[in-house]
């Protein structure tokens, strides 16, 4: 039984343009969602935690991945009344149940970059021939 999209009452259908889980894959399948996402699987963190775990994401990347992650639900956002203000990241149970997609992918992408390595010189090389 296909699941039915209820602000549309239409079957959910990530090939069709209109359909809302189109946005939510194309969000999920970003690699700063992936790693955000992979890196709170550790537990919760706060944001220079993060900002230090996923090396090469900039400021403005981070925080809009968090918020869209949040509206989401997949994350919790938790602020302390602190002195600068503490603010941790933790992810929902919709977010834990990103964790086994999500770990195979960085896993599978891990184990396999030698190979995609190869191809890479072999085409550009194939290519620079020509």
């Amino acid at each position: 039984m296909k699941t039915v999209v209820d602000s549309s009452g239409l079957p959910a259908d990530a090939y069709s343009a209109k359909c809302p889980t189109r946005q939510v894959l194309d969000h999920i399948a970003g690699k700063w969602t992936i790693l955000v996402v992979d890196a709170l699987l550790e537990g919760t963190m706060r944001y220079t935690e993060l900002s230090r775990r996923i090396e090469g994401i900039s400021q403005k990347m981070l925080t809009q991945t968090l918020r869209s992650l949040e509206a989401d639900g997949f994350l919790t956002r938790t602020v302390y009344p602190t002195i600068p203000p503490q603010v941790e990241y933790d992810l929902t149970g919709l977010g834990q149940s990103l964790a086994g997609p999500i770990t195979a992918l960085r896993q599978w992408t891990e184990a396999h970059i030698n190979e995609i390595e190869r191809a890479r010189a072999r085409v550009t090389a194939e290519t620079s021939v020509r």
